[in-house]
């Protein structure tokens, strides 16, 4: 038997974490289903981005004992533009400071 931890941010600072115990040469997908995440959060497989310790691995991956599988959720923000609206705001408030 595995053991394996499936984990899932659905926002910032919340995490979802379900411990499991499976079969030998369980799938990725396998555990993703088995977790009851994608149920609980409404997400498919389809397109559904997943890894195994923040690694992006193929849904047909088979998985070993003590792996952290993980859910990524898509980007809101580009991270280039959230980096340049950081740094403006930096700017106007070391203005405001010296002001």
């Amino acid at each position: 038997m595995l053991k394996l931890e499936v984990f899932f941010c659905p926002r910032p600072g919340q995490v979802d974490a379900v411990l499991l115990q499976l079969p030998e040469g369980t799938t990725l997908a396998q555990a993703l289903q088995a977790s009851g995440l994608l149920d609980r959060h409404a997400l498919t497989l389809d397109g559904l981005k997943a890894g195994v310790w923040s690694r992006v691995k193929p849904l047909e991956t088979v998985l070993r004992d003590a792996d952290r599988v993980e859910i990524y959720r898509p980007l809101t923000v580009d991270p280039k533009e959230a980096r340049r609206l950081r740094y403006k705001r930096q700017r106007g408030e070391a203005a405001a400071k010296a002001a």
